[in-house]
């Protein structure tokens, strides 16, 4: 039997994406040896106010042109093409069931392992899935693999830390910065940047 292909899951609103998710996403990448990562741009976000979330095609675009000189990344639709309110648990489910012979690895921030418990149907997103947890700068070590043993006993999940160093960027930060009408060069991809200042995103 052949061993399982093992892909990446970064997902998230990406509004906009950023160099932070690039950099959680090549970490994981090397550090799991997985095939592939793919992008996956949330369609209607149940856990955040949609009146600051751009539009699926917009947020879509913006990820192709972040991922596009990296071979191992690719984007999925998936989520943003769906009707409705977007469940991780139905995603992974899907993608499981669509493609047995492979591994998936849902790659998160380290505050999103306090929040899981909240999410829909977190014990299918642990049975679904093996995560990997990026170490952010307000978690100690201690902390993460205190909550991540937590999971583990009431879930049976499989988690893993994953080491990125710090890269303290965020969407809403960048959002600030261009209601401002302040740079964001060097925050995000430069293809991302032009993107942003052609369209006029993000503005008042």
């Amino acid at each position: 039997m052949s061993p399982l292909k093992k892909t990446g899951i970064m997902g998230g609103t990406f509004n906009p994406i950023h160099l932070g998710h690039l950099v959680i996403a090549e970490k994981a990448r090397e550090q799991f040896e997985l095939d592939e990562v793919l992008f996956m741009p949330s369609g209607i976000p149940y856990m955040k106010d949609c009146r600051e979330v751009l539009p699926g095609q917009i947020r879509t675009k913006m990820t192709e042109l972040a991922i596009r000189t990296n071979p191992f990344f690719s984007v999925s639709t998936m989520e943003v093409e769906r009707e409705g309110r977007t469940y991780t648990y139905e995603t992974l489910e899907c993608l499981c069931g669509q493609n047995p012979d492979t591994e998936y690895y849902f790659i998160l921030g380290a505050d999103s392992l306090w929040h899981m418990e909240a999410w829909k149907h977190p014990e299918r997103i642990f049975a679904a899935s093996h995560i990997l947890a990026a170490v952010r700068e307000n978690k100690s070590m201690e902390e993460m693999e205190k909550q991540a043993s937590h999971l583990r006993e009431k879930f049976g999940a499989r988690i893993d830390l994953l080491q990125t160093g710090q890269l303290e960027i965020s969407s809403s930060m960048i959002r600030g910065l261009c209601r401002e009408e302040k740079s964001i060069r060097y925050l995000v991809p430069e293809a991302v940047y032009d993107y942003i200042i052609q369209n006029k995103l993000y503005r008042k």
